[in-house]
């Protein structure tokens, strides 16, 4: 049984995580993210301002686009993994995008039923004579 105590256990790591890697592999896996991340940002802003790309494929490549930087900043810069340990991490992320789905979502069913209960600004101004 004490054999088995020193038999190091494999994690799933994130680029860049400290305590498998040097300084020196850090800061590439932070070069590597900042990479990737200017080249998906450079190429979002070619397709938005290209003739080459398809018109209605544009808000549909640009939504792709932004979700694979959001995962690139998650991996290289946030180091969220599937490991034990980052449990912590992934449930503080899932409680903050649960919050701004309900303040953008709440935000746009109130706007929704505004315009539709609003009272046109002719109306608004008849009622002001």
């Amino acid at each position: 049984m004490s054999d088995q105590a020193h038999i190091p256990v494999e994690r799933d790591l994130a680029p860049g995580e400290e305590e498998q890697h040097g300084v020196g592999a850090r800061i590439v896996g932070y070069v590597v993210g900042l990479v990737l991340a200017l080249l998906l940002t450079a190429t979002s802003f070619f397709i938005a301002g290209t003739d080459l790309v398809w018109q209605p494929s544009i808000p549909v490549a640009l939504i792709v686009l932004a979700i694979a930087q959001m995962g690139v900043h998650l991996v290289f810069f946030l180091h969220i993994t599937t490991g034990p340990d980052n449990t912590n991490n992934v449930l503080a992320l899932a409680f903050g995008l649960m919050v701004v789905f309900l303040v953008v979502g709440g935000t746009v069913w109130i706007m929704g039923h505004l315009n539709q209960n609003m009272p046109s600004m002719d109306q608004i101004m008849l009622m002001r004579r």
